[in-house]
Protein backbone atom coordinates (compact mmCIF):
# COMPACT_ATOMS: atom_id res chain seq x y z
CA UNK A 1 0.00 0.00 0.00
CA UNK A 2 1.35 3.86 -0.67
CA UNK A 3 0.31 6.99 -1.75
CA UNK A 4 1.52 7.68 -5.04
CA UNK A 5 1.74 11.65 -6.95
CA UNK A 6 2.54 11.59 -10.35
CA UNK A 7 4.71 14.63 -11.54
CA UNK A 8 5.72 13.68 -14.94
CA UNK A 9 6.40 17.11 -16.41
CA UNK A 10 6.87 18.53 -13.37
CA UNK A 11 10.15 21.62 -13.14
CA UNK A 12 12.21 21.89 -10.64
CA UNK A 13 11.06 25.08 -9.74
CA UNK A 14 7.63 24.18 -9.30
CA UNK A 15 8.46 22.23 -6.25
CA UNK A 16 8.53 24.67 -2.99
CA UNK A 17 9.22 23.79 0.46
CA UNK A 18 7.76 25.91 2.74
CA UNK A 19 7.05 26.53 6.62
CA UNK A 20 2.78 27.07 7.51
CA UNK A 21 1.92 28.60 10.91
CA UNK A 22 -1.77 27.37 9.97
CA UNK A 23 -0.32 23.80 9.54
CA UNK A 24 1.19 23.82 12.71
CA UNK A 25 -1.64 25.11 14.60
CA UNK A 26 -3.31 22.16 13.19
CA UNK A 27 -1.10 19.64 14.24
CA UNK A 28 -1.06 21.68 17.81
CA UNK A 29 -4.49 21.02 18.10
CA UNK A 30 -4.12 17.38 16.92
CA UNK A 31 -1.66 16.64 19.52
CA UNK A 32 -3.87 18.57 22.81
CA UNK A 33 -7.18 16.34 21.47
CA UNK A 34 -4.51 12.95 20.88
CA UNK A 35 -1.58 13.59 23.10
CA UNK A 36 -0.91 9.80 22.61
CA UNK A 37 -0.37 10.12 19.36
CA UNK A 38 2.91 12.35 20.61
CA UNK A 39 4.55 10.94 24.02
CA UNK A 40 7.22 13.82 23.05
CA UNK A 41 4.98 16.51 23.36
CA UNK A 42 3.22 15.55 26.66
CA UNK A 43 5.19 18.10 28.56
CA UNK A 44 3.95 20.79 26.51
CA UNK A 45 0.34 19.50 26.39
CA UNK A 46 -0.33 18.89 30.03
CA UNK A 47 0.52 23.02 30.16
CA UNK A 48 -0.97 24.29 27.86
CA UNK A 49 -3.97 22.26 29.15
CA UNK A 50 -3.69 23.54 32.58
CA UNK A 51 -3.89 27.42 31.36
CA UNK A 52 -6.50 26.89 29.17
CA UNK A 53 -9.69 28.79 29.57
CA UNK A 54 -13.00 26.63 30.11
CA UNK A 55 -14.46 28.81 27.33
CA UNK A 56 -11.99 27.84 24.81
CA UNK A 57 -11.66 24.28 25.96
CA UNK A 58 -15.22 23.82 25.12
CA UNK A 59 -15.45 25.90 21.68
CA UNK A 60 -12.22 22.98 21.25
CA UNK A 61 -14.46 19.49 21.78
CA UNK A 62 -17.08 21.56 19.53
CA UNK A 63 -15.36 20.83 16.13
CA UNK A 64 -12.25 18.92 17.03
CA UNK A 65 -13.14 15.91 14.45
CA UNK A 66 -11.25 18.35 12.41
CA UNK A 67 -8.15 17.80 13.51
CA UNK A 68 -8.59 14.67 16.11
CA UNK A 69 -7.64 11.64 13.52
CA UNK A 70 -4.81 13.88 11.78
CA UNK A 71 -5.37 17.18 10.78
CA UNK A 72 -7.91 18.53 8.01
CA UNK A 73 -7.00 19.61 4.65
CA UNK A 74 -8.55 23.60 5.67
CA UNK A 75 -4.80 23.62 7.55
CA UNK A 76 -3.36 24.38 4.32
CA UNK A 77 -5.55 26.18 2.75
CA UNK A 78 -2.88 27.37 0.23
CA UNK A 79 -3.32 23.62 -1.65
CA UNK A 80 -6.60 24.78 -3.06
CA UNK A 81 -5.65 27.86 -4.50
CA UNK A 82 -4.37 28.47 -8.25
CA UNK A 83 -0.25 28.87 -7.70
CA UNK A 84 -0.74 29.49 -3.77
CA UNK A 85 1.80 28.55 -1.17
CA UNK A 86 1.48 28.84 2.77
CA UNK A 87 2.42 32.74 3.52
CA UNK A 88 4.19 33.59 6.27
CA UNK A 89 2.21 34.70 8.52
CA UNK A 90 -0.97 33.27 10.47
CA UNK A 91 -3.29 35.91 9.82
CA UNK A 92 -2.60 35.78 6.16
CA UNK A 93 -2.88 31.81 5.83
CA UNK A 94 -6.25 32.62 7.41
CA UNK A 95 -6.96 35.10 4.45
CA UNK A 96 -6.26 32.18 2.18
CA UNK A 97 -8.99 29.84 4.17
CA UNK A 98 -11.48 32.76 3.84
CA UNK A 99 -10.55 32.74 -0.72
CA UNK A 100 -11.66 29.22 -0.48
CA UNK A 101 -14.91 28.66 -2.14
CA UNK A 102 -18.26 27.28 0.00
CA UNK A 103 -17.90 23.75 -1.62
CA UNK A 104 -14.14 23.34 -1.24
CA UNK A 105 -14.99 24.54 2.31
CA UNK A 106 -17.41 22.13 3.02
CA UNK A 107 -15.72 19.40 1.29
CA UNK A 108 -12.83 19.40 3.48
CA UNK A 109 -14.22 20.03 6.67
CA UNK A 110 -16.56 17.11 5.92
CA UNK A 111 -13.94 14.83 5.14
CA UNK A 112 -13.51 13.26 8.63
CA UNK A 113 -17.55 13.50 8.69
CA UNK A 114 -18.73 11.98 5.84
CA UNK A 115 -16.04 10.10 4.65
CA UNK A 116 -16.07 11.19 0.66
CA UNK A 117 -14.10 10.06 -1.86
CA UNK A 118 -11.00 11.82 -1.49
CA UNK A 119 -8.70 11.42 -4.44
CA UNK A 120 -11.65 11.49 -7.15
CA UNK A 121 -13.74 14.63 -7.85
CA UNK A 122 -16.29 14.33 -5.01
CA UNK A 123 -20.38 15.39 -5.71
CA UNK A 124 -21.36 18.79 -4.79
CA UNK A 125 -22.93 18.44 -1.57
CA UNK A 126 -24.37 22.42 -1.06
CA UNK A 127 -25.91 21.51 -4.33
CA UNK A 128 -27.28 18.10 -4.41
CA UNK A 129 -29.97 17.25 -2.01
CA UNK A 130 -29.56 13.63 -2.25
CA UNK A 131 -25.92 13.70 -1.21
CA UNK A 132 -26.70 16.36 1.38
CA UNK A 133 -29.03 13.60 3.11
CA UNK A 134 -26.69 10.88 2.98
CA UNK A 135 -23.95 13.66 4.63
CA UNK A 136 -26.16 14.06 7.97
CA UNK A 137 -27.10 10.60 7.66
CA UNK A 138 -23.37 9.28 8.02
CA UNK A 139 -22.14 12.06 10.27
CA UNK A 140 -25.47 10.93 12.78
CA UNK A 141 -23.60 7.79 12.77
CA UNK A 142 -20.49 9.60 14.05
CA UNK A 143 -22.00 10.86 16.84
CA UNK A 144 -24.04 14.43 17.74
CA UNK A 145 -21.16 16.74 17.81
CA UNK A 146 -20.62 15.66 14.24
CA UNK A 147 -24.33 16.35 12.86
CA UNK A 148 -25.29 19.28 14.56
CA UNK A 149 -21.46 20.75 13.11
CA UNK A 150 -22.37 19.16 9.46
CA UNK A 151 -25.84 20.56 9.63
CA UNK A 152 -24.59 24.28 10.67
CA UNK A 153 -22.26 23.71 7.80
CA UNK A 154 -24.60 22.95 5.10
CA UNK A 155 -27.16 25.20 6.02
CA UNK A 156 -24.57 28.29 6.70
CA UNK A 157 -21.05 27.57 5.94
CA UNK A 158 -20.03 31.43 6.04
CA UNK A 159 -21.22 31.09 9.90
CA UNK A 160 -19.05 28.44 10.05
CA UNK A 161 -16.00 29.60 8.72
CA UNK A 162 -16.15 32.68 10.78
CA UNK A 163 -16.62 30.67 13.84
CA UNK A 164 -13.28 28.54 12.41
CA UNK A 165 -11.53 32.18 11.86
CA UNK A 166 -12.53 33.60 15.28
CA UNK A 167 -11.67 30.15 17.01
CA UNK A 168 -8.23 30.11 15.26
CA UNK A 169 -7.29 33.22 16.36
CA UNK A 170 -8.69 32.89 20.09
CA UNK A 171 -6.15 29.53 19.78
CA UNK A 172 -2.99 31.69 18.72
CA UNK A 173 -3.16 34.22 21.13
CA UNK A 174 -3.84 31.66 23.64
CA UNK A 175 -1.00 29.23 23.00
CA UNK A 176 0.09 28.84 19.45
CA UNK A 177 1.89 32.44 19.11
CA UNK A 178 4.06 31.25 21.87
CA UNK A 179 5.27 27.95 20.09
CA UNK A 180 5.48 29.06 16.89
CA UNK A 181 8.06 31.97 18.06
CA UNK A 182 10.15 29.03 18.80
CA UNK A 183 9.27 26.55 16.03
CA UNK A 184 9.22 28.88 13.19
CA UNK A 185 13.48 29.27 13.02
CA UNK A 186 13.58 25.00 12.72
CA UNK A 187 11.04 24.92 10.28
CA UNK A 188 12.37 28.02 8.57
CA UNK A 189 16.13 26.15 8.82
CA UNK A 190 15.01 22.86 7.15
CA UNK A 191 13.15 24.30 4.98
CA UNK A 192 16.00 25.92 3.48
CA UNK A 193 18.12 22.92 3.32
CA UNK A 194 15.46 20.59 1.69
CA UNK A 195 15.67 23.94 -0.78
CA UNK A 196 19.18 23.98 -1.40
CA UNK A 197 19.10 20.10 -1.94
CA UNK A 198 16.85 20.66 -4.48
CA UNK A 199 18.53 22.90 -5.87
CA UNK A 200 22.13 21.11 -5.91
CA UNK A 201 21.10 17.13 -5.69
CA UNK A 202 17.60 16.92 -7.20
CA UNK A 203 14.19 15.81 -5.92
CA UNK A 204 15.18 12.07 -5.01
CA UNK A 205 17.85 13.08 -2.93
CA UNK A 206 15.32 15.93 -1.01
CA UNK A 207 12.67 13.15 -0.72
CA UNK A 208 15.15 10.89 0.88
CA UNK A 209 15.69 13.64 3.64
CA UNK A 210 12.14 14.59 4.09
CA UNK A 211 11.87 10.71 5.07
CA UNK A 212 13.33 7.40 4.21
CA UNK A 213 9.70 6.00 3.52
CA UNK A 214 9.56 8.36 0.33
CA UNK A 215 11.36 7.62 -2.52
CA UNK A 216 11.16 8.58 -6.63
CA UNK A 217 10.73 5.89 -8.67
CA UNK A 218 13.46 4.72 -11.13
CA UNK A 219 11.65 6.57 -13.60
CA UNK A 220 11.50 9.75 -12.16
CA UNK A 221 7.91 10.12 -12.68
CA UNK A 222 6.15 9.09 -9.72
CA UNK A 223 6.72 9.91 -5.72
CA UNK A 224 5.75 6.55 -3.43
CA UNK A 225 4.85 7.31 0.17
CA UNK A 226 4.98 4.28 2.15
CA UNK A 227 1.71 4.09 4.23
CA UNK A 228 -0.93 2.01 5.15
CA UNK A 229 -3.25 3.48 2.56
CA UNK A 230 -3.58 3.69 -0.92
CA UNK A 231 -3.79 7.31 -2.50
CA UNK A 232 -3.06 8.91 -6.21
CA UNK A 233 -2.77 11.85 -7.04
CA UNK A 234 -1.00 13.94 -10.26
CA UNK A 235 0.84 17.68 -10.36
CA UNK A 236 -0.12 20.20 -12.35
CA UNK A 237 0.68 23.95 -13.22
CA UNK A 238 0.46 24.34 -9.51
CA UNK A 239 3.10 21.53 -8.78
CA UNK A 240 4.25 20.00 -5.66
CA UNK A 241 4.58 21.36 -2.22
CA UNK A 242 6.66 20.23 0.97
CA UNK A 243 5.54 21.44 4.45
CA UNK A 244 7.83 20.66 7.53
CA UNK A 245 6.33 20.19 11.13
CA UNK A 246 8.13 20.12 14.42
CA UNK A 247 4.91 19.17 16.07
CA UNK A 248 3.67 16.39 13.13
CA UNK A 249 5.93 13.55 14.27
CA UNK A 250 5.31 10.27 13.78
CA UNK A 251 2.74 11.17 11.23
CA UNK A 252 3.62 11.78 7.78
CA UNK A 253 1.00 13.09 5.79
CA UNK A 254 -0.13 13.61 2.57
CA UNK A 255 -2.58 15.85 1.23
CA UNK A 256 -3.72 14.20 -2.45
CA UNK A 257 -7.24 15.51 -2.37
CA UNK A 258 -8.73 15.93 -6.39
CA UNK A 259 -8.41 19.16 -7.82
CA UNK A 260 -5.63 20.38 -5.01
CA UNK A 261 -2.01 20.81 -5.07
CA UNK A 262 -0.48 17.73 -3.70
CA UNK A 263 1.25 18.47 -0.55
CA UNK A 264 3.78 16.28 1.86
CA UNK A 265 3.62 17.48 5.48
CA UNK A 266 6.48 15.51 7.17
CA UNK A 267 8.15 15.77 10.66
CA UNK A 268 12.19 17.25 11.29
CA UNK A 269 13.50 17.40 14.32
CA UNK A 270 11.97 14.47 15.59
CA UNK A 271 13.12 10.68 17.25
CA UNK A 272 12.03 9.11 13.70
CA UNK A 273 14.57 6.33 12.99
CA UNK A 274 16.97 6.74 10.37
CA UNK A 275 15.82 3.83 8.56
CA UNK A 276 11.51 3.12 9.60
CA UNK A 277 10.52 -0.29 8.99
CA UNK A 278 8.57 -0.11 5.40
CA UNK A 279 4.90 -1.63 5.56
CA UNK A 280 6.05 -4.59 3.68
CA UNK A 281 8.93 -5.08 6.25
CA UNK A 282 6.11 -4.66 9.15
CA UNK A 283 3.73 -6.86 7.53
CA UNK A 284 6.43 -9.56 6.98
CA UNK A 285 7.77 -9.31 10.85
CA UNK A 286 4.11 -9.34 12.24
CA UNK A 287 3.22 -12.32 10.73
CA UNK A 288 6.76 -14.05 11.23
CA UNK A 289 5.79 -13.63 14.73
CA UNK A 290 2.56 -14.46 14.64
CA UNK A 291 3.26 -18.99 14.48
CA UNK A 292 3.35 -20.10 18.04
CA UNK A 293 6.32 -22.28 16.76
CA UNK A 294 8.37 -19.73 16.02
CA UNK A 295 7.66 -17.73 19.08
CA UNK A 296 8.79 -20.75 20.91
CA UNK A 297 11.95 -20.64 18.70
CA UNK A 298 12.70 -16.87 19.46
CA UNK A 299 12.86 -17.71 22.93
CA UNK A 300 15.81 -19.97 22.46
CA UNK A 301 17.28 -17.27 19.42
CA UNK A 302 17.21 -14.66 22.36
CA UNK A 303 19.11 -15.71 24.61
CA UNK A 304 22.34 -17.55 22.27
CA UNK A 305 22.56 -18.54 18.76
CA UNK A 306 22.23 -22.10 17.82
CA UNK A 307 22.33 -24.40 14.74
CA UNK A 308 19.64 -25.64 13.12
CA UNK A 309 20.04 -28.98 14.59
CA UNK A 310 20.28 -28.27 18.02
CA UNK A 311 16.71 -25.98 17.79
CA UNK A 312 15.13 -29.16 16.20
CA UNK A 313 16.45 -31.38 18.99
CA UNK A 314 15.51 -28.85 21.74
CA UNK A 315 11.63 -28.56 19.91
CA UNK A 316 11.28 -31.99 18.65
CA UNK A 317 11.26 -31.15 15.74
CA UNK A 318 13.04 -31.85 12.24
CA UNK A 319 15.63 -30.20 10.44
CA UNK A 320 13.70 -29.31 7.25
CA UNK A 321 10.84 -28.11 9.63
CA UNK A 322 12.78 -25.78 12.00
CA UNK A 323 14.61 -24.68 8.90
CA UNK A 324 11.75 -23.53 7.19
CA UNK A 325 10.48 -21.15 10.59
CA UNK A 326 14.16 -19.70 10.34
CA UNK A 327 13.70 -18.98 6.61
CA UNK A 328 10.51 -17.05 7.50
CA UNK A 329 12.30 -15.17 10.56
CA UNK A 330 14.93 -14.42 8.26
CA UNK A 331 12.78 -13.39 5.57
CA UNK A 332 11.57 -10.69 8.01
CA UNK A 333 14.67 -9.75 9.25
CA UNK A 334 14.23 -11.08 12.02
CA UNK A 335 17.05 -13.58 12.85
CA UNK A 336 20.77 -12.69 11.82
CA UNK A 337 23.03 -16.02 10.84
CA UNK A 338 27.11 -16.55 11.02
CA UNK A 339 29.10 -19.61 10.14
CA UNK A 340 31.60 -20.95 12.57
CA UNK A 341 33.77 -23.28 11.47
CA UNK A 342 31.00 -25.67 9.29
CA UNK A 343 28.23 -24.71 11.24
CA UNK A 344 25.80 -22.20 11.10
CA UNK A 345 24.53 -20.33 13.67
CA UNK A 346 21.06 -18.39 14.16
CA UNK A 347 19.98 -15.87 16.89
CA UNK A 348 17.30 -13.47 17.00
CA UNK A 349 18.43 -9.64 15.78
CA UNK A 350 16.69 -8.24 19.35
CA UNK A 351 17.79 -4.68 18.56
CA UNK A 352 14.87 -4.97 15.20
CA UNK A 353 12.77 -6.68 17.73
CA UNK A 354 12.92 -4.45 20.16
CA UNK A 355 11.57 -1.65 17.74
CA UNK A 356 8.87 -3.61 16.55
CA UNK A 357 6.68 -1.58 18.52
CA UNK A 358 7.40 1.91 18.38
CA UNK A 359 7.78 0.03 14.17
CA UNK A 360 3.93 -0.52 14.63
CA UNK A 361 2.74 2.85 15.91
CA UNK A 362 5.23 4.97 13.54
CA UNK A 363 3.51 2.64 10.51
CA UNK A 364 -0.10 3.27 11.38
CA UNK A 365 0.58 6.82 12.30
CA UNK A 366 2.74 7.72 9.21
Amino acid sequence: MSVRIDIAGLRPERVAVVPSPLAELGMALHALSEPGHHPGLQGWVTGVTARLEPDLADRMSEADFLWRSTFSDLFLPSAGLPGAVPAGTLAEELDQLDKLTDAQFVDAALEFTCVWSYDTRAPDILADPVVRGRALEVAASRGPRQVRFAQRLLDDPPSVRAWLRRFLEDCAAAFFDEAWSRLRHQLAADARHKTELLRRKGLAEALTAVSASVTLDETGSRIVVDKLTDGHAVTDTDGLLLVPTSLGWPHLMVLHRFGWQPVLHYPVGSPELASPASVEQLTLRMAALSHPVRMRLCRYLARSAYTTSELAQAHGLSAPEVSRHLGVLKKAGLVTTRRRGRYVLHQLDVTVVARLGSDFLEGILR
